[in-house]
């Protein structure tokens, strides 16, 4: 996991680029970009889109599973403004650690570091805390377009492609105190270009041996 405080410094983006070209696993030219076969049916055409935005609400957790299939299938991923994000919840869900770069703390220059990783990474993903302006999002949607990258918010974005939007959440396996968060259930309503829809997927996502309330945390 490589770890950016400032992605203002050209040197660090140039260093991150030479490392994703020594690593990256070349991929087809493909526009559709993997995700877990479980959460298919929630995305048009069953899979994110490169050049595509997402806004994902209620779930952490769908969130950074949306992303665990481009991760296993050896595209380099990464996270702008969760300074408290669990990696090892990530790991989990199928996240590829060592092709995943953190800018967990950008300040004021989240969609700033969100443009700069969307020119090095296949999927950015981020977080809003209140309305993005609409020519902010369209310069970090021309860079996705140019790039194929694809962008998943936690939270509001302006026009996604998709809304998927939690409305009840639900884990089997965790005792008291510790347990295996053995699979994730979720409802989710959905609106893109199919209309709005309501799904229930699961998904595995668990590890052994963590205590219960860091795990529910860390997976809000």
């Amino acid at each position: 996991m490589f770890e950016y405080c400032s992605m203002s410094a050209p040197s660090a983006v140039r260093a991150l680029q030479q490392r994703i070209t020594e690593m990256q696993v070349p991929q087809l030219g493909d526009r559709s970009v993997p995700t877990r076969s479980e959460l298919a049916s929630l995305l048009p055409g069953g899979a994110l889109m490169r050049g595509c935005s997402y806004s994902v609400h209620g779930s952490l957790a769908l969130a950074l599973a949306l992303i665990a299939g481009a991760s296993a299938s050896g595209m380099w991923c990464g996270a702008v403004g969760f300074p408290d994000l669990g990696l090892e919840a990530a790991a989990a869900l199928g996240i590829a650690l060592e092709r995943f770069v953190l800018v967990p703390r950008p300040g004021d220059r989240t969609l700033g570091a969100v443009a700069t990783l969307s020119e090095v990474l296949s999927v950015v993903l981020t977080r809003t805390s209140g309305p993005v302006r609409q020519a902010d999002a369209d310069r970090v949607a021309a860079r996705l377009r140019e790039r194929g990258a694809v962008l998943i918010c936690v939270g509001d974005w302006p026009h996604p492609t998709s809304t998927l939007r939690v409305t009840d959440s639900r884990w089997q396996g965790l005792g008291t105190g510790r347990g295996i968060l053995a699979q994730h259930t979720l409802t989710v309503q959905t609106m893109d270009r199919r209309g709005p829809s309501t799904r229930t997927i699961s998904f595995d996502g668990g590890r052994p041996s963590a205590p219960r309330e860091r795990i529910l945390e860390a997976l809000r």
